[in-house]
């Protein structure tokens, strides 16, 4: 099962490790993925909750990231069209209100040919004994996980929306004992 964790890592650092310019991390928490980033970037945080801000301000400043990380929902982001060359989402989509306007914000934010990176866990098929488990521990994880939904369908959402799918890697990681859960990394453009 390691080997599924090194994989899924691998290409979740490649995809993070590629993106350059300005970019807008979703849902930055505590700034976990500034070690995958480029030293080049321009990074600008966007996190709701006041004390993973703190902690994200103080992690973004040791990697030399000087702007204060925005409060504000994935859904309504404080900035212009057309501002970054790319945003980055790693287990963010879960948890957000409406994917569906979030992705939209995506679109609204990114430059002609920008880039969306994400890195999420998804819903496993319908009609699996996987799906319905996701279902039933749903309500605790969005009471206890920051909103958390493991039956989001965000590939779907992501298909639906204003973004060109290009690339999505599949990945089953283990969570308990032989329970996988379904995983994402992939590339979206604005066309």
């Amino acid at each position: 099962m390691a080997e599924g964790f090194t994989a899924y890592d691998a290409a979740k650092s490649a995809a993070i490790g590629g993106l350059r310019g300005t970019v807008l991390e979703i849902g930055a928490g505590r700034g976990r993925n500034f070690g995958r980033l480029h030293p080049d970037v321009t990074w600008i945080g966007c996190e709701p909750d006041r004390r993973r801000r703190t902690e994200l301000a103080r992690t973004a400043h040791g990697f030399g990231h000087t702007r204060e990380p925005l409060a504000s929902a994935a859904e309504s982001v404080p900035l212009p069209d057309a501002s970054v060359d790319a945003v980055l989402a790693t287990v963010v989509l879960c948890s957000v209100r409406d994917q569906a306007r979030v992705l939209a914000e995506i679109a609204r934010l990114l430059r002609p040919g920008g880039e969306f990176v994400f890195a999420e866990h998804v819903g496993a098929p319908e009609r699996t004994w996987k799906r319905a488990l996701q279902r039933v521990i749903a309500p605790a994880t969005r009471l206890l996980d920051h909103g958390c939904d493991p039956s989001r369908e965000t590939e779907l959402s992501l298909r639906r929306s204003p973004l060109d799918l290009v690339q999505v890697e599949h990945f089953d990681l283990p969570a308990l004992g032989a329970i996988t859960v379904p995983y994402v990394v992939g590339r979206a453009l604005r066309t």
